[in-house]
């Protein structure tokens, strides 16, 4: 009988889009929703559940006195597992490490913790002020799942190159990828955001030849306004489904993760990824203080 770990290939994957307010601060509350949306996401055959980043605690945790930080084995989470059944779920939350605080996903299958990513690229400019509150993650790692490996990386994460072509070259056909991208509340639009996104979602899906997974956040919270527009792309750079603006949506698509090995075979982009001379390379500029 074959591992539960390894993907069924020729198999299709059932994936929701859980884009959600939540409520800064109301663990309990946004504890409430998720289990909501486990419930919907489950009833309509979803697979995997993916939640916006930090979608138990809220954002703007620097607005708030509470500390809602949790461990990464607390109840609070773990009971998330044993809710979606055979489904795994991403949520995001302020994680109680051992020393450090930290901005933290975590990925639930089979009733059990599968893999912690904590973000590693934390923004502090403009609005944003994460370096006050939280420690950077110092790893980035692909993990197997029932599908598949897969990888997570938090919102600004996927800004910095290298991490995506290291978690595609680490074995990720699934790149997740929760968010809480937000606009000033008192700006109208701003369509330079999404287009900005869009564009770095489809380059990664197409270039890196991958199923990309956002789910970015919806609501006003401490001044800015978080815009939605959670997506799925494949590895062609096309949009599976399209989750709408600046409201809550719940949203399936299903995806074959067999198209990642025939779009690699199509055009093998990512053949040669000589990692020796990048790593060569990279040594160099450290050594130079670059």
């Amino acid at each position: 009988m074959a591992s539960r770990s390894r993907l069924n290939h020729g198999s299709v994957l059932r994936v929701a889009l859980a884009q959600v307010d939540c409520v800064l601060g109301d663990v309990e509350e946004n504890l409430a929703r998720t289990k909501n949306s486990i419930d919907e996401a489950t009833r309509q055959g979803a697979q995997l559940i993916v939640f916006p980043e930090l979608n138990l605690t809220g954002y703007a945790i620097g607005a708030i006195s509470e500390d809602v930080a949790l461990p990464a084995d607390d109840l609070t989470i773990t009971q998330l597992a044993d809710r979606a059944g055979d489904a795994a779920v991403v949520v995001g939350f302020v994680e109680n490490g051992l020393v450090h605080t930290h901005n933290s996903c975590i990925y639930l299958e089979d009733g059990r913790r599968v893999h912690l990513q904590r973000k590693a690229y934390l923004p502090s400019y403009g609005r944003f002020e994460e370096h006050k509150h939280f420690s950077p993650g110092q790893s980035v790692r692909a993990f197997d799942t029932r599908w598949g490996r897969a990888a997570m990386l938090i919102c600004n994460d996927v800004w910095q190159p290298p991490l995506p072509f290291l978690s595609v070259h680490d074995g990720a056909r699934l790149l997740v990828v929760p968010a809480c991208s937000a606009l000033d509340a008192n700006v109208g639009t701003d369509p330079g955001t999404e287009r900005d996104w869009n564009d770095l979602l489809r380059f990664y899906a197409r270039f890196l030849q991958i199923y990309v997974v956002f789910v970015n956040r919806v609501g006003e919270e401490s001044g800015v306004r978080f815009w939605g527009g959670s997506r799925v792309v494949d590895p062609w750079g096309n949009d599976v489904v399209h989750a709408p603006m600046r409201e809550p949506a719940l949203v399936l698509a299903d995806i074959e993760l067999d198209n990642v090995r025939r779009r690699r075979h199509e055009m093998p982009l990512i053949k040669e990824a000589r990692l020796t001379l990048l790593s060569r390379e990279l040594n160099r500029l450290i050594d130079s203080g670059t």
